[in-house]
């Protein structure tokens, strides 16, 4: 049976899932790093279905020839030949954003992405007006901004939710059905922001929905049990659970389904199952406002990170300790892991200020744990008030991989020294499956 993995990033994203995607699959290991070729017989992966979020995505991976592509909607293994892409039907698809980076893709040397792409054909689609609602929202907002990406996936889940006739991608294929479903869409834009600027019209993007619709491949839901059963497929989330719609810091969370959930739902309707690995900095980082209990501002002007800074929609970068409390919340909210992936280990050896958060000061006590319950927007915001007022009580770091294996209670089956394949250590998927099945 194929031995598939769901990569989720237990913090507020950023943590490096795009790295350990491309290095579960990296078909050549020698070509990329020097490392022993796979055992005979072992499997490679087949395939990477992404199973939440949309083109708000940012997973940076870099190549050992210096390349480097920011995966927003393709799989973070496109540049290993051979692995696919399927966007599955939780995915929030952007057909404009998407045929962009295809186009930096093809720059790169990858000219077949979109031929090794499939879309359920479930998946909402996010349109322009969604965009520009989304940023008139949050202009709206003034200083109580939420440090959303401005690239409408909130505006997309919230509008297919209310509409039964939000566009999906399945209307790529239907000409007419797609110009009456972004029509709609463009109405809705216009009676909820007046004021909001000017859009496409909605006959020029139905011709660009629907030449997306004639050059990738779109399915129906039985398409992923062929996947699962054809070889390793790698799950890859989007974003942090630490963001969840459910379990994040409301308000500062985004509109998706951030754990496991997703991908296990996918995997049980084809009855299959999966390896978790949760992925991790040897460091905490975030982006935009929102509880950051661990914030220090001295290793934010001192750890400046290549692929990652402020943006005019999610605002500062910021960085800080090592937060357990955090990531034992996050464990717990996701359901636990199989094993774990550490990255920015090499970051962590160059600097001695660094710190692990043992417990917060907080409600007039010391805290160890945080209490994840059951779907409960008001008390998630009740806790992002206390979150606000947290204050770290810190211990030395240590050996990052010794001090987060002893406070998550989870094996560490992935390092990661660096941004290529070659500078992780374990992780391949017949790794983290035998810690599991012990």
């Amino acid at each position: 049976m194929p031995d598939h993995v769901i990569v989720v990033d237990l913090g507020f994203g950023d943590a490096g899932k795009g790295t350990v995607v491309d290095h579960l699959c990296t078909a050549d290991p020698v070509a990329l790093g020097g490392r022993p070729p796979r055992a005979a017989g072992a499997r490679v992966v087949a395939a990477v279905v992404r199973f939440n979020g949309g083109a708000q995505a940012a997973h940076n991976v870099v190549l050992a020839d210096g390349r480097h592509h920011t995966f927003a909607q393709f799989g973070s293994g496109t540049f290993t030949r051979g692995v696919r892409t399927h966007l599955s039907r939780f995915m929030l698809v952007d057909p404009l954003a998407l045929a962009a980076e295809a186009g930096h893709l093809r720059a790169l040397g990858v000219r077949d992405a979109l031929d090794r792409l499939t879309v359920d054909g479930d998946a909402p689609l996010t349109t322009p007006y969604h965009r520009a609602a989304n940023r008139a929202r949050e202009i709206a907002r003034g200083a109580a901004r939420h440090g959303s990406c401005g690239m409408g996936v909130g505006e997309t889940a919230s509008y297919a939710l209310a509409h039964e006739d939000a566009p999906r991608a399945g209307d790529c294929l239907s000409p007419a059905r797609l110009r009456r479903r972004l029509a709609a869409v463009r109405d809705w834009y216009r009676d909820t922001f007046p004021g909001g600027g000017d859009v496409p019209d909605a006959g020029a993007c139905a011709d660009a929905f629907a030449a997306f619709g004639e050059r990738v491949r779109i399915v129906g839901g039985g398409h992923l049990r062929g996947l699962l059963r054809g070889g390793n497929v790698v799950f890859e989330g989007a974003q942090g659970v630490l963001l969840d719609e459910w379990h994040g810091f409301h308000p500062y969370t985004t509109w998706s389904t951030t754990t496991f959930a997703n991908a296990e739902a996918l995997l049980a309707e084809a009855g299959a199952s999966a390896v978790r690995l949760g992925v991790l900095r040897a460091y905490a980082t975030r982006h935009g406002p929102g509880p950051f209990v661990t914030e220090d501002p001295a290793l934010t002007a001192g750890l400046p990170d290549r692929h990652n800074g402020a943006g005019r929609w999610q605002g500062a970068f910021r960085v800080g300790h090592l937060d357990t409390v955090a990531l034992r919340y996050a464990l717990d909210a996701a359901g636990g892991v199989d094993g774990l992936a550490v990255t920015h280990l090499d970051v962590a050896g160059a600097r001695p200020d660094l710190r692990a958060c043992r417990a917060y000061t907080m409600d007039g006590g010391r805290v160890e744990r945080l209490e994840a319950g059951p779907p409960d927007l008001d008390r998630q915001a009740a806790l992002t008030r206390r979150l606000l007022r947290a204050r770290p009580v810190y211990g030395p770091l240590g050996d990052p991989v010794e001090t987060v294996e002893d406070a998550l209670g989870a094996p560490v089956v992935l390092r990661s020294h660096g941004p290529t394949a070659a500078d992780k250590r374990g992780g391949h998927l017949r790794t983290p499956l035998d810690l599991a099945r012990r």
